[in-house]
């Protein structure tokens, strides 16, 4: 009978994925306004508030994570 190896090996796959959680949706709100600017200035501002709250919230989430 073998022993299953339960030693961490690289985490860096990890860590790219918990960056991609807290800066991912915050750059697509924002390029998605950046596009919504030339047609409809009120739905940019909407997009800029999602990213921004986005960003805020994730940071403290993921960033508490990462500490």
């Amino acid at each position: 009978m073998s022993i299953i190896s339960l030693e961490v090996g690289d985490l860096s796959g990890l860590v790219f994925l918990i960056v991609l959680i807290m800066f991912g949706p915050a750059l697509l709100f924002l390029v998605i306004g950046l596009i919504a600017r030339k047609k409809n200035q009120k739905a940019a501002k909407i997009f800029y508030i999602l990213a921004g709250v986005y960003l805020l919230i994730s940071l403290g989430i993921c960033g508490s994570l990462m500490a």
